[in-house]
């Protein structure tokens, strides 16, 4: 499944644009980057935590 079909699945919006996917294709993408440049800045932590407490810490060190 497309990053498009699970926004207009998540989101019930069946005839959402493709504008507006593709505004929230480059959120999630910039996004996703970030977390990515952090992880390789915060390469001690990888080894002894699951991606998704990382990804936790990320959010709560950028307040998002």
């Amino acid at each position: 499944m497309t990053l498009k079909q699970k926004f207009r699945k998540a989101f019930g919006l069946p005839k959402i644009t493709d504008y507006g996917c593709e505004l929230m294709e480059n959120v999630a993408d910039e996004y996703a980057i970030e977390f990515a440049e952090w992880l390789t800045y915060n390469r001690e932590n990888n080894y002894t935590k699951s991606v998704k407490e990382l990804l936790e810490i990320y959010k709560k060190e950028k307040g998002l």
